[in-house]
């Protein structure tokens, strides 16, 4: 198996005039901001500084019918279900949920399924079980919005239902649900791009707002400050689900929300930070993608969502540090099995030919279920193809899928509905559960899907690099204005810089498996600065003297030391990689 080389792609360098509108700030900077479309000084200022929530939440459609019933339902003391998802996103959207409600004096219990016996989503025989047990209304977070055989059997059951979900909507109809809560509807003002736990804020401020003008403004200082204490968690959703960062309103509920998360005053965030290491005050997105969203999903991978919930939850840190415990080491033990379970399907995929299968399709019937979705997303990293990693039942199996952005991957198991018990996702991830006698149906269907879009394709992950910058430029003065373009993440990457002809004064790998490479960089009249490649240790056999580097500049703090760090993303001998313009 040959390792994927990237291109190289150098973004078009900045008209002069544009530079000079951006005065109070380096050329660096105004580079970047023009590389992802600012060339006004007014809306890059918004894009770097906006902190104001001023979207209304009654855009989205059926909000006011969702705010009428829950209202009753509070008025009433009916009792009240959240049913939430496994993973960050669903249990932010849990925990978010259930404080609001709580707060508004609500009869309200928590519901998460289980992933290994009960799935994704709304399933029947919960909504029967709750129905059962004189439960009245059902409200959905970040799920729900292709459970239409399931909403219709709750309904039947004598359960209203609310769905809150960001998901995209399936062929046919929505379901028959008293409010249907979702920025992919047609007739929706909302924005699109909100995770999960952002449909669920917007119906907080809904409630808080109706509140407001039913109980006068002497309250508004009590509502803001429950607004306030739900930014943290929206925050940790919305990256952990991998939402858009160059949307302004996803922009500012996580720029506000890591305001919380850096000065923490939930217990169980607390805790979790502690056992992730993290220190408050230097928290950044970066950090909930790799450190804080892995724990919370961690339980739900391998135990049960409901750890999360509960750590999330607590109301006290000393209550809040068992489960936080709890899910550092479910976390370490998922990384194993990840490790694992990649190396079993490396052997069993053998020497790969990405032309003639362009759809990687594979089973291991000793993965866990809850680590497929880690696996098939490490295997499109390796091999940049789509992939499908199935999970073997006695009469249905379960698959997750991971995709790159040439392929559409809850489309191409749109076309796959008639034979799939169910689906769902988003472009680059999804799932599907189907029976095995229609399984070599299913693998042909998207095999050929997989063909006819990327069929002539020359498949390789593209790194956009903003400039070209000397080791003379990085300061730890430029690191610290970069910071203005926080928070960073999917479709807002931290800047990527090109430096070329360095030399290599040491090299060594790194880390427990030694995948990793650090270098000592130089070049001549310039102090020598340090680099880390994570999963680049394959090169140490083979560097030539002198490198090109493709790289974030970053500060690394060790031992109350602070020493600029290029975070390497590829590297390639001095001239040799072609840069397209």
């Amino acid at each position: 198996m040959s390792t994927i080389v990237k291109s190289w792609q150098m973004a078009p360098p900045a008209p002069l005039e544009h530079l000079r509108r951006y005065q109070q700030m380096s050329p660096v900077l105004a580079q970047v901001l023009f590389n992802r479309g600012y060339e006004d000084p007014q809306q890059a200022y918004h894009f770097l500084y906006d902190k104001d929530l001023t979207t209304n939440p009654f855009l989205f459609a059926d909000m006011e019918k969702a705010v009428t019933r829950i209202r009753q339902a509070i008025h009433q003391r009916e009792p009240v279900v959240v049913y939430g998802d496994f993973d960050a996103d669903g249990v932010t959207s849990t925990t978010l949920m259930m404080h609001v409600l709580r707060r508004l004096k609500a009869n309200v219990e928590a519901y998460i399924p289980g992933r290994v016996d009960e799935g994704y989503g709304l399933n029947t025989p919960a909504l029967e079980t709750l129905a059962k047990q004189g439960k009245k209304l059902v409200i959905t977070v970040d799920c729900g919005i292709r459970s239409i055989k399931e909403v219709e059997d709750g309904n039947a059951a004598g359960l209203d239902l609310i769905i809150t979900d960001h998901h995209s909507i399936g062929p046919g109809h929505l379901p028959e649900a008293v409010a249907v809560i979702n920025p992919q509807r047609e007739d929706c003002q909302g924005s699109p791009y909100l995770a999960g736990v952002g449909v669920a804020f917007m119906v907080a401020r809904a409630l808080m707002l109706d509140a407001l003008a039913r109980n006068g403004q002497k309250h508004k200082d009590k509502y803001r400050t429950l607004i306030e204490e739900l930014l943290d968690l929206v925050a940790i959703g919305t990256v952990a689900d991998i939402m858009r960062l160059d949307n302004l309103l996803n922009r500012t509920l996580v720029r506000r929300g890591l305001e919380k998360i850096n000065a923490p005053q939930r217990p169980g965030l607390q805790a979790l930070l502690d056992v992730a290491g993290l220190k408050p005050g230097n928290i950044t997105a970066m950090d909930i993608g790799f450190a804080i969203g892995p724990r919370i999903n961690a339980a739900g991978r391998l135990e049960s969502a409901m750890l999360a919930y509960k750590l999330l939850a607590a109301p006290t840190l000393a209550e809040a540090r068992s489960y936080a415990e709890t899910l550092n080491t479910l976390n370490q033990r998922r990384q194993e099995l990840t490790r694992e379970a990649q190396q079993r399907i490396r052997e069993q995929i053998g020497d790969y030919d990405g032309q003639a299968t362009p759809l990687l399709f594979v089973a291991d019937d000793h993965v866990q279920p809850g680590i497929v979705g880690l696996v098939a997303g490490r295997l499109t990293e390796e091999f940049y193809r789509p992939t499908v990693v199935l999970e073997h039942g006695k009469t249905e199996s379960r698959a997750s899928c991971r995709s790159i952005p040439e392929f559409h991957i809850t489309h191409a198991l749109d076309a796959c509905a008639d034979l799939l018990v169910r689906h769902g996702g988003h472009a680059l991830a999804a799932g599907f559960t189907v029976l095995n006698e229609n399984l070599p149906q299913v693998q042909a269907r998207l095999m050929a899907a997989a063909q006819q879009a990327l069929y002539g394709r020359t498949l390789a992950p593209t790194l956009l690099i903003d400039m070209e910058l000397s080791l003379r430029q990085l300061t730890t003065a430029l690191v610290e204005e970069l910071r203005a373009l926080e928070p960073t993440g999917h479709a807002n990457q931290q800047p990527v810089f090109l430096t070329r002809n360095l030399r290599v004064l040491e090299s060594r790998t790194v880390g427990s498996d030694r995948t990793h490479l650090k270098l000592k960089l130089a070049t001549e009249g310039q102090p020598a600065i340090d680099a880390i490649g994570f999963r680049l240790g394959e090169w140490a056999e083979r560097l030539p003297e002198r490198l090109d580097v493709v790289y974030h500049l970053e500060v690394n703090e060790y031992n109350g030391r602070r020493n600029l760090q290029l975070r390497l993303l590829d590297l390639a001998p001095a001239g040799e990689q072609v840069r397209v313009p």
